[in-house]
């Protein structure tokens, strides 16, 4: 079978061949670069918990906690604080933000990449045409090297300006400049250690932005400041610049700016994009090539990270199975619904926050204020930053009678609860995505106290480690003590890349068996071995 191409080694890429590689997978991974992630201190990434679990899965051991992690979050209107927001869970598995320079998470990733056996990392080779018949995909590159390649599937992970996309002819439509910002990467003090700030209408903020600036902490004492410029404001010189980085500063600190060294600048326009289609036969895009967003705060390589995790497991099911059509059109129906309703909630929120109008007149239901609407991306919170969910996905399972209640609903990520693996050790449920199985989990309160020997012989369990045994997908038994809104003896279906497929009211056969063959989409007549045969963690 021939590898997946992927085209671009961005960190959407880099993270692609990753997860397919943690899959048994294959890839040729194209750079159109030198293989250097050049060093821009003003280009950063908010990693939230879904994101940052997964980026750590893949051996990205370059991120850093300490100065990463948002200890806190404030929201100030002019001289009022309306919104303080303390983060208690500010470590490695907390759910605090996780804020990096862009190229620190690419360089982690590409070493990562570099060191897999699996992926032939290829610098130089800039795509120029592709074309697709029933069995793959063939590529030509030029570049150091001009040449041909075979590939089972390609993914075009290049950018805003894709030559996949162009090459497909997928049209690209959306808005222009939708939100300008000026940016400046410093290290200095400010009086929030750790803590992120959105200053709304700063009394003292000069002339030429449009009133807002916003301060996130960096590892190293560093911080990110940006300023929204008007819409159509006059050219940004580095005077202007400079001069803002002193009235904020003074501004935060007590009127006079303290001792700063400026790292980097930028002024970026963000564009709202989004591909009218995400696959054409054995093509995909995912990234930035599949969509722009960034307005109020959204996070493009956050969402790009997403499309990585959901496309990886279903490529890696067809590669190893045999094309499952319903499970890859899943890839597209799935996120680009969830994009189309992040872009959709920034345009509403945009015309309520930028334009002047009333809230409720375009968010419906919604009663907070201004402010907290725009902390929500920035914290991964709400409709523009919480994590996706796949409810109405063609994946989902028909009702069943045995359906139970949890505090997650169908297709949502699931809880980091802590559960028992398949190797006996206790470890946080996300640890154990992202390997191309499913995972059933069984809630048994108490199990915490017995000895995992006596589990495999108790209770529901030899009935319900039959019942995975017999899925058509390959499953871990897993066991947790408790989890949100679950009752005693509930048992969990999860998806590889971490979404609640469906809950159940004990050991449920027919049920289990059935939501696990809507998993993949009913592929095959057999039993399909995703990863190794199934562990029991007792319960």
């Amino acid at each position: 079978m021939d590898p997946v191409i992927v085209v671009g080694a961005g960190p959407v890429g880099l993270a692609l061949s990753l997860a397919l590689a943690g899959q048994g997978v294959p890839s040729v991974l194209l750079d159109e670069g030198p293989g250097k992630d050049e060093p821009r201190p003003s280009r950063t990434v908010v990693l939230h918990a879904d994101t940052a679990a997964m980026v750590r899965r893949l051996g990205c051991a370059t991120l850093p906690d300490e100065g990463a992690r948002w200890a806190g979050w404030r929201s100030v209107r002019r001289r009022q604080e309306p919104v303080h927001t303390v983060f208690e869970d500010a470590g490695p598995a907390g759910s605090a933000p996780l804020h990096v320079p862009q190229h620190a998470l690419a360089r982690g990733l590409r070493d990562s990449a570099a060191a897999h056996p699996l992926i032939q990392l290829v610098t130089d080779s800039k795509l120029d045409s592709l074309e697709q018949d029933d069995t793959g995909v063939t590529a030509h590159t030029r570049g150091a090297e001009t040449t041909w390649w075979r590939g089972s599937y390609l993914v075009g992970c290049d950018g805003a300006r894709s030559t996949v996309r162009k090459l497909l002819g997928v049209r690209f439509p959306g808005r222009t400049a939708v939100e300008r910002y000026a940016v400046a990467a410093l290290r200095t003090e400010l009086p929030w250690p750790g803590e992120g700030v959105l200053h709304r209408m700063p009394p003292w903020l000069g002339a030429g932005s449009a009133g807002e600036v916003c301060a996130r902490p960096l590892p190293d004492g560093v911080w990110r400041l940006d300023w929204l410029l008007p819409p159509r404001g006059e050219l940004v010189t580095p005077e202007m610049l400079v001069g803002w980085v002193r009235d904020t500063l003074g501004g935060w600190c007590g009127g006079t700016a303290g001792p700063y060294d400026l790292l980097d600048t930028g002024v970026y326009t963000l564009h709202h994009r989004l591909a009218r289609r995400w696959r054409v036969r054995r093509a995909f895009l995912a990234g930035d090539a599949a969509h722009l967003l960034g307005a109020l705060g959204t996070q493009g390589v956050a969402e790009g990270l997403r499309d990585a995790e959901n496309l990886a497991w279903k490529l890696a099911l067809a590669w190893h199975h045999g094309p499952a059509e319903e499970l890859l059109d899943s890839y597209q129906s799935e996120r680009r619904t969830a994009v189309a309703a992040r872009l959709r909630s920034a345009d509403q929120a945009m015309a309520a926050l930028r334009g002047g109008g009333g809230l409720r007149s375009y968010l419906p239901g919604a009663s907070r204020s201004h402010d907290a609407l725009l902390t929500d991306a920035h914290l991964g919170r709400g409709p523009l930053g919480a994590a996706p969910g796949y409810g109405s996905s063609p994946l989902a399972p028909p009702p069943a009678p045995s359906a139970a209640p949890t505090a997650t609903e169908p297709g949502a990520a699931v809880s980091d609860v802590l559960v028992t693996a398949p190797d006996g050790a206790t470890v946080p449920l996300r640890d154990l995505l992202g390997r191309g199985r499913l995972l059933v989990v069984l809630v048994a309160p108490g199990t915490g106290v017995w000895d995992r020997r006596h589990w495999l012989k108790a209770g529901l369990m030899p009935r319900l480690a039959a019942a995975v045994s017999a899925l058509p997908v390959r499953a871990d038994l897993l066991v947790a003590d408790g989890y949100p809104g679950a009752a005693a003896h509930t048992v969990l279906l999860v998806r590889p890349d971490g979404h609640l497929t469906a809950a159940f009211s004990g050991v449920q056969p027919a049920d289990l068996y059935a939501a696990a063959e809507a998993v993949r989409g009913g592929a095959a007549d057999t039993p399909v071995p995703l990863g190794s045969a199934p562990a029991v963690a007792g319960g």
